[in-house]
C-alpha cells in the first residue's frame, strides 16, 4: 500500500465519483446499492470535518473551491428531501440530532438506481 485508504484525496475522489454517476443518471450496468449511497454521504462527512479542521482561509483556496464546485453539481443532481424518504435505509454513521447534518443528507439522488 503505497497511499493512506482514506486519505483526503481519495474522500474527494470518492466525492466526485458518485457526483459524475448521479450526472449521468447513473449510466451503464454497474450495481449500486443503497448502502453505498450511505458511504458515500459519510465520506462527504468526512470532507466536511477536513475543512473545518483546517485554517478558515481554506474555503477559498483551492480545496474549498473543489469542494463548492463538487457541491453545487451534487446539489444540481438531487432533489430536497424534506420528508427524509431515504432514511429508513440511508443513515448517517455518526449520531447527532438531524438538523446538524450536511446538507446533502436532505437530497435524495434525481433518478434512483437502486429502484430500478
Amino acid at each position: 500500500m503505497t497511499a493512506p485508504v482514506y486519505s483526503v484525496a481519495d474522500r474527494f475522489a470518492s466525492w466526485e465519483r458518485v457526483v459524475r454517476r448521479m450526472e449521468l443518471g447513473w449510466g451503464g450496468h454497474d450495481f449500486y446499492p443503497i448502502s453505498a449511497y450511505g458511504n458515500d454521504l459519510d465520506s462527504r462527512d468526512a470532507l466536511d470535518q477536513v475543512m473545518r479542521a483546517l485554517p478558515d482561509k481554506a474555503d477559498e483556496g483551492p480545496l474549498g473551491q473543489l469542494l463548492a464546485r463538487l457541491d453545487a453539481r451534487f446539489r444540481a443532481a438531487t432533489l430536497p428531501d424534506p420528508e427524509r424518504s431515504l432514511r429508513p435505509w440511508v443513515r448517517p454513521t455518526t449520531e447527532g440530532p438531524e438538523d446538524e447534518l450536511g446538507e446533502w443528507w436532505g437530497r435524495r439522488p434525481l433518478r434512483i438506481p437502486w429502484a430500478d
